[in-house]
């Protein structure tokens, strides 16, 4: 072997003869790599992602006198102006044209029913009304020739030329005519008075809007048939549609009779429909009803809006605060009523009530006392100072100490 082959057999790597000091090495690079995996996977689990929430700034509320409530009750949306339009006769409905929500006006042609055989009998009275005025006309031709005769003979009868006799016929036939004529112009006004009946029939065929107003139901389908009256069972229909004057929508309510003397007449009210709940409707005692329900040891109170909207329908839900009716006059200062808050952001467990408060991005659940309630409203006492920062609505994944992220 030469010299040169010596020395590339010294450069040669015998790996039979790998040190165990680097197999232990990769042992503890796994193993590190795994507990680094296995501390982000822990991380993970116990930070998840923020909850979005909202909030808002806490805010003292002062009583205001001239609006403080001295009466909270619940009610329904009614319509003072509601009505199924129906038809006066019983007919087979032929044509209908309003569809549920349309808006009508006064006089407004919402169906037709089926008007042949009534057409057929204004066609029938025309002509004997036609027929009786032809009779007129004749009766005053013969009238007029038998004043004429009456006139010669009159003459004659004084010249002596003709008998007593003929006299007192010319007069009997004048007579007669003229009695005639006055009982064939009383046939035409009864003639015509048919006819006019008739031509009502045949309008009362023709189904119109009694006021101006929405549709709320439409009731029958062409082809039914429609009566006033409930006969006939269920193949028998007693209205069109339903239709509804918005203009005179108002709240009912019905107060207890042991504060009925907390409500007064133009008294002024705060009505929140129960699908609104964050808008509050001007409205006013319209009428107390002088009658109580024995049943339920009630009065009922009648209660106008203010303001006009779309938003209000009838038969919906509403909760009214009645107003204090007279102002109070008093010169102490007022003392806060708490901190006013939504009821959605309270936290009920049992008897205790909690809120989320919101610093530093994290949500502290912290117990609260209450004071009073309003509507969709809640005065809280104590746990809630002015200036924080809570949670508005409280959804079920938000914890305590949990992170939050602002919508």
């Amino acid at each position: 072997m030469t010299n040169k082959d010596e020395l590339l057999s010294q450069l040669r790597i015998n790996r039979d003869q790998q040190p165990a000091g680097e197999s232990k090495t990769h042992l503890w690079v796994g193993g590190g790599v795994a507990l680094l995996l296995l501390t982000l996977g822990v991380s993970y689990f116990n930070n998840p992602a923020p909850v979005k929430v909202q909030v808002e700034m806490a805010r003292m509320a002062v009583p205001d006198s001239s609006s403080a409530t001295v009466l909270d009750a619940t009610g329904y949306v009614v319509a003072r102006r509601i009505s199924t339009v129906s038809s006066k006769v019983t007919g087979r409905v032929a044509e209908i044209f309003i569809e549920e929500g349309q808006q009508v006006e006064k006089d407004q042609v919402v169906a037709r029913l089926d008007d042949s055989n009534t057409a057929k009998a204004v066609e029938l009275s025309r002509a004997e009304w036609r027929s009786a005025k032809t009779l007129v006309t004749e009766t005053q031709a013969r009238l007029t020739e038998a004043k004429l005769t009456l006139e010669r003979t009159t003459e004659l009868a004084r010249t002596q030329l003709v008998s007593a006799a003929a006299l007192d016929k010319a007069r009997a036939d004048f007579d007669s005519l003229r009695a005639q004529l006055d009982a064939r112009n009383a046939e035409v006004d009864v003639s015509q008075k048919r006819l006019a009946l008739q031509q009502q029939n045949l309008d009362d065929l023709t189904l119109r809007a009694p006021f101006a107003g929405v549709v709320i139901s439409k009731d029958s389908q062409p082809g039914e048939m429609i009566s006033p009256m409930s006969a006939g069972g269920g193949f028998t229909r007693t209205g069109i549609c339903t239709l509804v004057d918005m203009a005179s929508l108002e709240i009912e309510v019905d107060v207890n009779e042991s504060y009925i003397q907390r409500v007064r007449n133009e008294q002024f009210v705060q009505a929140v429909l129960e699908a609104y709940p964050e808008w509050k409707i001007p409205a006013k005692v319209i009428a107390i009803i002088p009658a109580a329900d024995r049943q339920k040891a009630t009065v009922k109170v009648r209660i106008g809006f203010q303001v006009s909207d779309p938003r209000i329908l009838p038969d919906m839900g509403v909760k009214v605060a009645f107003l204090n009716a007279e102002p109070v006059v008093d010169e102490k200062p007022k003392e806060p009523l708490g901190v006013r808050v939504p009821i959605s952001a309270v936290r009920n467990d049992g008897e205790n009530k909690f809120i989320f408060v919101v610093k530093d991005g994290v949500a502290e659940l912290r117990k609260v006392t209450l004071n009073a309630s309003y509507g969709t409203d809640i005065y809280i006492g104590s746990g809630l100072r002015p200036g924080e920062d809570f949670v508005v609505e409280v959804t079920p994944e938000l914890k305590d100490g949990a992170k939050v992220e602002l919508q």
